[in-house]
């Protein structure tokens, strides 16, 4: 009598012995003469394992260590509708797949809903030491009596419950692999990189949840996340939350004009650059004509001259003194409320420090330096902060009312991190987020390219209300081997 095949864990990947009758297997096994068996990549455990099962093979499975977990929640909190819905639509596509939020509406408590549905260890990624630690806050909060652990920052546990950095958790992929039934990534968007994408491919976990606020990369690998987690199941937008899950809010644009000599001098600059694109044959506009700019200005002294220029350009409409201006009289329009004041280059957020004598936060600051400030814009003893890209994502920023963008990328998910850090609900609450932009720069391309606005006012023709804000612009199971949903 043949002996029945049985599937085992190896460093992230699976190994079958003997060969089962039938051939569906051989579409996800190739194999390998240095062991002498077949060898599949432990993502596709769950595929292969309803393969055989419906090919009526009995398979003695020891590559899954997963274990059931208790989950016993301190506080049952009332999940607001669009969570509910999420969730319904994780399990029915078989607890597997994306679902897309806006920044403040509750994606921890959406996992944690997940989690307390499938009950098994949990694996959660996320891209910073600070979303670690807010994660094991709060499923510390959430679940006292379940051991929960870290990885990253220097703590190496192993828990049935554990937060890990995307970077830690690529590093230990082949280890942790078959450790996890369920795989929670927080910003999954960085799933999907070269180094981090291994957390999910020497994975069995069948059960696995993509969590945020915009899939989309610029470099197209968002379309990988289809195979590496799931489909996106759900989504839905800031303005369907407003006024019920998160503040009401108001997107107003508003353009400045160059100086005189700011014009001239952009205008030189910006037909140098055009100059050369144009003997080259390049389009600026998408990341392939980024990079083959950046590629040709490295082979000749013209095209070092027209990347710095362009450089050049940008600093001018990204630093124009007009921006400073309006910065100027938003601040005093908005004298006590919480306000963040976010620019694309280090550069302008010391500049804006110091002719405001706002506390900065950048890339540079040091941790405990960064912590106390954010603790006293908390508290209030600073009303105002200026930072650049170091807020957009993975901090943990008090609730503000209003946010000044001087600059920023063309990336939609940069202009959506940054409205929702005004977006947590207040009572009574209208969070406004200005746009600054310079007027006929290429800084009006990189706008409309980054969201779907209102069109800019002109600064010249806003009156500026003395007591009240600018009333301006749009508002924006068990231990069987099923992982069907009936299941």
């Amino acid at each position: 009598m043949a002996r029945s095949p049985t599937l085992s864990f190896d460093r992230g990947t699976l190994l079958l012995h003997p060969p089962p009758a039938g051939t569906a297997w051989i579409d996800y096994a190739v194999w390998d003469d240095r062991v002498g068996r077949f060898r599949i990549p432990a993502m596709y455990y769950r595929r292969l394992v309803e393969t055989l099962k419906a090919a009526g093979t009995t398979v003695v499975d020891s590559a899954r260590e997963f274990s059931p977990l208790t989950l016993v929640p301190a506080l049952e909190m009332t999940p607001y509708p669009h969570q509910l819905e999420a969730l319904a639509a994780w399990v029915a596509a078989g607890r597997q797949g994306v679902v897309v939020l806006p920044t403040g509406a509750g994606k921890t408590y959406v996992a944690q809903l997940a989690m307390q549905a499938t009950r098994r260890s949990t694996l959660i990624v996320v891209p910073t030491l600070d979303l670690m630690h807010q994660w094991y806050a709060h499923l510390l909060a959430a679940f006292p009596d379940t051991t929960v652990g870290l990885l990253g920052g220097g703590s190496h546990d192993r828990t049935p419950v554990l937060v890990a950095t995307y970077d830690s958790a690529a590093i230990y992929a082949e280890i942790l692999g078959n450790q996890y039934a369920l795989l929670v990534f927080d910003e999954c968007h960085h799933l999907p990189s070269e180094f981090t994408r291994v957390i999910a491919e020497y994975s069995l976990a069948p059960y696995r949840l993509g969590l945020t606020a915009t899939p989309e990369r610029n470099d197209g690998k968002h379309a990988d996340l289809h195979e590496l987690i799931g489909p996106e199941v759900y989504r839905t937008t800031a303005t369907a939350l407003s006024g019920t899950v998160l503040a009401k809010h108001r997107i107003v644009p508003l353009t400045v004009k160059l100086s005189q000599r700011e014009r001239q001098r952009y205008d030189l600059l910006i037909e140098t650059r055009n100059r050369f694109l144009q003997q080259q044959g390049i389009r600026l506009g998408s990341l392939a004509g980024w990079q083959a700019f950046v590629k040709a200005s490295a082979r000749s002294r013209p095209g070092r001259s027209a990347m710095l220029a362009h450089r050049e350009a940008r600093a001018i409409a990204f630093g124009t003194a007009g921006k400073l201006r309006v910065l100027g009289d938003l601040l005093a329009q908005h004298v006590g409320a919480r306000t963040l004041v976010f620019t694309d280059d280090n550069a302008m957020v010391y500049r804006v420090s110091r002719e405001f004598l706002l506390p900065a936060i950048t890339h540079k600051t040091p941790v405990k330096e960064r912590h106390d400030i954010l603790q006293r814009f908390r508290t209030g003893d600073y009303p105002v902060i200026v930072a650049s890209r170091v807020l957009n994502e993975g901090v943990d920023v008090p609730e503000a009312s209003v946010a000044i963008v001087l600059s920023g990328t063309g990336s939609p998910r940069e202009y959506i991190q940054r409205l929702g850090r005004i977006l947590r609900r207040g009572e009574g609450k209208l969070a406004l987020l200005y746009e600054v932009i310079a007027e006929a720069t290429s800084e009006e391309q990189t706008s409309r390219r980054r969201r779907l606005a209102p069109e800019p006012v002109p600064y010249e023709q806003l009156a500026l209300p003395t007591s009240a804000p600018l009333p301006l612009a749009a508002e924006g199971g068990d231990e069987s081997t099923c992982y069907r949903p009936s299941c």
